[in-house]
């Protein structure tokens, strides 16, 4: 799998988390947004959009390839080849793609994506998690590697969890 940086996240009123990645991957913009935008590129590293109604207002749901999530919403942004944003079901929020040209101007894509979701502190490490598993599975499926869903299991999910969890445990404090 392709190396992903961490997500971040930051965390208000409680139970309101917005996650962060910023993701940078060699193909350009209008393979990147055929990826994140439209139901025929979704499929191979997320989910099925059906209806997916690409203009502001658009009615979207979402099902889950790996399970049986499926979460309805409204198109809340939508800039092609810039912004695709996605606000769905209480369980997954807003989902924000917006893309822009790598640095070296080599034809690569930046994502910063965004992901505003309501739950406890372990749902947000969930969320990460299962964001981190899905970028990489981007990378691959603009490689040519689209994800085989019949075949997918939660091993990798698991592993990227434990990490994140490390990541926001406290730290030990030091008794003299």
């Amino acid at each position: 799998m392709s190396e992903i940086s961490r997500g971040r996240s930051e965390t208000h009123d409680g139970d309101r988390h917005l996650l962060h990645f910023v993701v940078e991957l060699p193909q350009p913009t209008p393979a990147v947004w055929a990826a994140v935008a439209s139901p025929e590129g979704l499929p191979a590293w997320l989910c099925e959009a059906d209806p997916l109604e690409p203009r502001l207002g658009g009615r979207v749901t979402l099902r889950w390839l790996n399970s049986d999530t499926e979460v309805s919403g409204r198109v809340t942004a939508w800039d092609p080849d810039r912004v695709a944003e996605y606000t769905v079901g209480p369980t997954h929020g807003r989902i924000r793609f917006h893309l822009e040209p790598g640095a070296g101007g080599g034809g690569s894509t930046v994502v910063r994506f965004t992901n505003e979701v309501r739950g406890s502190a372990e749902y947000r490490l969930d969320c990460l998690a299962g964001w981190h598993d899905h970028f990489e599975r981007l990378a691959a499926a603009l490689d040519g590697r689209p994800t085989d869903w019949a075949s997918w299991s939660p091993e990798r999910w698991r592993h990227l969890r434990e990490l994140y969890e490390r990541d926001a445990a406290p730290w030990p404090r030091w008794v003299p």
